[in-house]
């Protein structure tokens, strides 16, 4: 019986063998297979036949087969300029000069205006030292092209190679005619300096400069003189420079030459000046290089003023920047005008100030006009001040005030500091017109207060009570103009005139902050020890307002009148006040009121009570507990939960209780009722069945 694996099972009878894992002894890297393929890449796939030729007659076939195919190449395509060159190279390759020749005359007949082709051609002549062919050669492409300067620049090195320095010059002049760009004027001047021709290169530099009046090339010219020590001439160079450039191309680089120039001459006075001038004419956006330089000029040579001016400066030009980006930047009016009041210079001050108050808000909205009047109030100040030009001051003020709107709004601030600066010029008339017009044309709270304030400095207390009784007709809720009133008529001993000013200030339906003028009310009667007056006036007030603090104010007041000694009555009434506040914030449910009233009553009875009467109180005292609402910006589908405190009183929790109780007998009372109803209606369904 076989014992081997049965048929169609699909399993390799014998085990698979474990291949060799080892590594191998010549490792090859993937460098090594790029390298390698690239190395074969080069490498011809197959040898070339070199063709020998051993005789003349075998020579002369291959040329004239060379030839052929040349010319078969030119037949084919005339303009292909690349022929004609590998044609006359390869006749140059042959010895044969005359016939490169003749197919480079060929091909300048077919385009006679290509360069590449009059380059080999001079190259060629060249190559093979045939300078007159050469030199014919060139004077053709330079008659023919002279705006190309490689036939000028071969032309002249190929005269300065073979020492012929005056044909070379000749040549240079003939391509200056043509007024080539700066590196041709160079390379004549670097030829002669070669020579040491230094005449000669002065004059080309004079007519180089001439051609090409660029900063640049007037600096050249003036580094030229210099190397050379011709200092003289060097000053005269930059002067005749700024003179031809003018303000128009006037140019920072060649001011900083000048300058630095003087310096290495030790004449700090010029460079300053020359600093100064191009200061002055170069726009700020031009001369940021000339500003720098001029800064480490006067940190190096200059004294205190020079560096402050150099700093003024370049603020100025920052300054002049933003104002130019935003006129209406009334910040940066600010500090441009603060620090010409610091350079001391009146007339640049006016002038910043007079372009600074030209830059009206575009719209009448008073928010516009905060920041831009105190440029007006800084100019007068400053006239006052500083210059001490009272009348321009005076003028000033005028302008500002003709200007403002009234109609729309109007500024105390300005109105109230032209009335102080006509006191201080002894002009009290001036003043009370200016504050009289305000009041007039456009009256305000601060314009009273200030004429008010005015008057009483002066002492003229007739037109204060004058002012006081307009100011109250313009704004009768202002509670602090009625007690400012009163207290004018106390100073003045007018204890009635007070409580009468006093009496109809309460009695106005509407008040801005009543419960000033109240206490202002109480606290005058109470220094006037006019007590049953102050209790009469806590009773009107408690008519009008339970507030918690009137009941304790009220309670201490009690307390404080001075009685006789050993007398209980302040108490009584004290802790009477207490109580019937407790009852009425109790029946107003008004619980954080109730804690403040507890515990004002409570250190009332410690002071002055007994232990009973404080046990009252402690009995009274809530006990907070911490509770769960919903939020205010809770919603349907997002509640929010959030934790306060609560007060529970002790007599609410009785009350409660008692109303529990009612509430119970009464249900019970209810459902009593209901079962005898039900009980009847089945005792008659009973008897009639």
């Amino acid at each position: 019986m076989n014992s081997g694996p049965k048929k169609g099972t699909g399993r390799n009878p014998r085990p698979p063998k474990v291949k060799n894992k080892a590594p191998a002894e010549i490792q090859i890297t993937a460098e090594q297979i790029l390298r390698e393929a690239h190395d074969r890449r080069l490498e011809p796939t197959h040898s070339i036949p070199r063709q020998k030729i051993s005789d003349l007659e075998e020579l002369s076939e291959f040329r004239q087969r060379k030839r052929k195919d040349f010319e078969d190449n030119i037949r084919k395509n005339r303009l292909n300029v690349g022929n004609w060159i590998k044609y006359a190279a390869w006749e140059e390759s042959q010895m044969e000069l005359q016939r490169s020749r003749s197919v480079y005359e060929r091909a300048l007949d077919v385009e006679a205006r290509n360069p590449a082709i009059w380059l080999r051609y001079i190259e060629m002549e060249m190559k093979n030292r045939n300078v007159n062919h050469a030199r014919n050669i060139l004077d053709r492409a330079t008659s023919l092209l002279p705006r190309v300067d490689q036939f000028w620049y071969k032309y002249t090195y190929m005269e300065e190679l073979v020492g012929d320095v005056p044909k070379a010059r000749n040549v240079f002049e003939r391509w200056m005619k043509w007024e080539p760009d700066e590196t041709a004027w160079q390379a004549y001047i670097k030829m002669e300096l070669r020579y040491h021709e230094e005449e000669r290169a002065h004059a080309l530099y004079e007519r180089f400069v001439s051609i090409h009046p660029e900063s640049k090339n007037w600096i050249k010219w003036a580094k030229f003189e210099e190397e050379h020590n011709n200092m003289d001439k060097c000053r005269e160079i930059y002067s005749e420079a700024l003179e031809y450039l003018g303000e128009e191309k006037l140019e920072q680089k060649i001011l900083v030459a000048f300058a630095k120039f003087e310096i290495k001459m030790k004449e700090f006075e010029r460079a300053r000046v020359i600093y100064k001038y191009g200061l002055e004419r170069l726009p700020k956006s031009q001369s940021q290089s000339l500003y720098n330089q001029y800064t480490n000029f006067e940190k190096q040579y200059g004294d205190r003023e020079g560096i402050e001016d150099v700093v003024l400066g370049k603020r100025r030009v920052q300054y002049e920047h933003d104002i130019e980006s935003n006129p209406k930047n009334y910040d940066v009016w600010f500090d441009y005008a603060r620090l010409e009041e610091s350079s001391g210079d009146p007339t640049r001050t006016r002038e910043v100030y007079e372009r600074a108050i030209a830059q009206v808000p575009p719209a009448n909205e008073k928010r516009y006009w905060r920041r831009y009047i105190y440029l007006w109030i800084n100019y007068a100040l400053y006239e006052e001040l500083e210059t001490e030009d009272t009348d321009r001051a005076r003028e000033i003020y005028t302008q500002c005030l003709k200007l403002i709107p009234h109609k729309t709004f109007t500024f105390a601030k300005i109105w109230l500091l032209a009335a102080q600066f006509e006191i201080r010029q002894l002009n009290v008339q001036g003043a009370r017109k200016l504050l009289g017009q305000s009041i007039g044309m456009c009256p305000k709270n601060k314009l009273f207060k200030g004429y008010i304030d005015l008057e009483m400095q002066l002492r003229d207390f007739d037109r204060c009570r004058t002012l006081y009784s307009k100011y109250l007709e313009y704004d009768p809720t202002s509670c602090s103009a009625w007690i400012k009133f009163a207290e004018l008529e106390k100073l003045l001993g007018e204890v009635d005139r007070c409580r009468a000013i006093f009496e109809l200030g309460i009695g106005q339906p509407v008040l801005d902050m009543p419960e000033l003028l109240w206490k202002a009310y109480i606290d005058f009667e109470i220094s006037e020890d006019e007590y049953e007056k102050t209790r009469n006036l806590y009773v009107r007030l408690l008519e009008r307002t339970e507030h918690v603090k009137v009941f304790i104010s009220f309670a201490q007041f009690e307390l404080s009148i001075p009685y006789e000694e050993g007398s209980q009555e302040g108490v009584d009434r004290a802790r009477k006040i207490f109580v019937d506040a407790y009852d009425s914030l109790k029946t107003k449910e008004l619980k954080d009121e109730r804690v403040l009233l507890l515990e004002a009553w409570k250190d009332f009875e410690e002071n002055n009570g007994t232990e009973d009467t404080q046990k009252v109180v402690q009995d009274k005292m809530p006990k907070v507990v911490r509770k769960r609402r919903k939020a205010a910006d809770s919603t349907e589908d997002n509640i929010i939960w959030e934790e306060y405190f609560d007060y529970i009183f002790p007599d609410d929790q009785v009350q409660s209780r008692n109303l529990k109780f009612l509430a119970q007998a009464q249900a019970w009372r209810q459902v009593k009722k209901n079962i005898n109803s039900c009980t009847h209606f089945f005792f008659l369904n009973i008897t009639y069945h």
